[in-house]
């Protein structure tokens, strides 16, 4: 959904009834499953403004346009809920980035995603 969000110029509201008729059945997600991950894409996309300077100042020597767009991505996702999702542990939420950047991204970026997520979340106060 962030990537239709990002590169389609799909409004906010428009990204349910995009993503959801095409990958519903593979993605078979209960109705709770697909409020989280809404509210996941909602609130990264709501939050930016907070996300992206952690993201610059983590990214040492890169600037975010020059990111992957497809590793900005899930970087801004993770980064999300670190600040924003507290019953989901930091561990959990950077594992699951990495699994994100193994199956979307190259083997580079898994080290990379890694790196910033780490220094973000020893810099978040996560309570």
């Amino acid at each position: 959904m962030l990537y239709a969000w990002e590169v389609g110029g799909l409004s906010e509201d428009d990204l349910s009834a995009a993503f959801w008729p095409e990958h519903g059945e593979t993605l078979a997600l209960s109705a709770a499953g697909r409020g989280f991950a809404e509210r996941l894409v909602r609130g990264t996309i709501a939050d930016l403004a907070g996300i992206d300077p952690l993201i610059a100042a983590a990214a040492e020597h890169w600037r975010l346009s020059r990111l992957a767009l497809v590793d900005r991505l899930i970087l801004r996702l993770a980064v999300y809920e670190l600040r924003r999702e507290p019953d989901t542990p930091a561990p959990v939420v950077i594992n699951e980035a990495l699994e994100l950047a193994r199956t979307f991204s190259g083997d580079e970026a898994v080290g990379f995603v890694n790196g910033v997520l780490d220094g973000i979340r020893k810099t978040l106060t996560i309570e």
